[in-house]
C-alpha cells in the first residue's frame, strides 16, 4: 500500500500515557507530507520530462532512419546515373563509329567514281584527239587533192 501526503496528514496516534509529544509528532509528520509532496511533484515532472525525451528520442530516431532511407535512395540514384551515363557514352562512341564508317565509306565510294571517271575523261580524250587527228589527215587529203587537180589543170591548160 502506497502511503499519500494526504494519509500523513490525516494519520491520528492513540494518546497513551508518557507518550510521544503530539506536537512535535504532527509537526514532524507535516514536514515529511511536505517532503513527500515535493518529491512526488518533482518525480511526476521528471516523469513528464522522460516522456518528452523518449518522444524525442524516437523523432530523432524516425529522422535518422528517414535520411538513412534518402541516403540510400540517393546512392541508388547515382548508381543508375552513372550506369545510365556510361550506356549513353557507350551509345554516343557506337554512334559515332558507325558515322565515321559511313562518312569513310562514302569517300571510298567517291574516290573509286572520281578515279572511273577520270579513266572514262582520258578515253573521251583519246578518242577525241583520234577524230580530230583523222579530220585533220582527211582535210590533208582533200588540200593535197585539191592541189593536184589544180595541178593537172595547169598541166592540161599549157599543153
Amino acid at each position: 500500500m502506497r502511503i499519500t501526503p494526504l494519509d500523513i496528514q490525516q494519520k491520528q496516534f492513540p494518546m497513551k500515557f508518557r507518550g510521544f509529544d503530539v506536537e512535535e509528532v504532527y509537526a514532524f509528520l507535516e514536514v515529511i507530507r511536505e517532503e513527500m509532496e515535493d518529491l512526488l511533484r518533482e518525480n511526476a515532472s521528471l516523469k513528464e520530462d522522460m516522456v518528452k525525451l523518449e518522444n524525442q528520442i524516437k523523432e530523432y530516431k524516425d529522422m535518422e532512419t528517414t535520411l538513412r532511407e534518402t541516403l540510400m535512395t540517393a546512392q541508388q540514384m547515382v548508381e543508375e546515373y552513372k550506369t545510365n551515363a556510361r550506356k549513353e557514352a557507350e551509345l554516343l562512341i557506337r554512334e559515332a563509329e558507325i558515322k565515321a564508317d559511313n562518312l569513310l565509306k562514302e569517300a571510298q565510294e567517291k574516290v573509286i567514281k572520281i578515279h572511273e571517271d577520270i579513266v572514262d575523261l582520258k578515253g573521251i580524250r583519246r578518242h577525241f584527239k583520234e577524230e580530230l587527228k583523222r579530220l585533220i589527215e582527211g582535210h590533208l587529203k582533200m588540200l593535197e587533192f585539191d592541189r593536184e587537180r589544180e595541178e593537172e589543170g595547169r598541166g592540161v591548160a599549157e599543153e
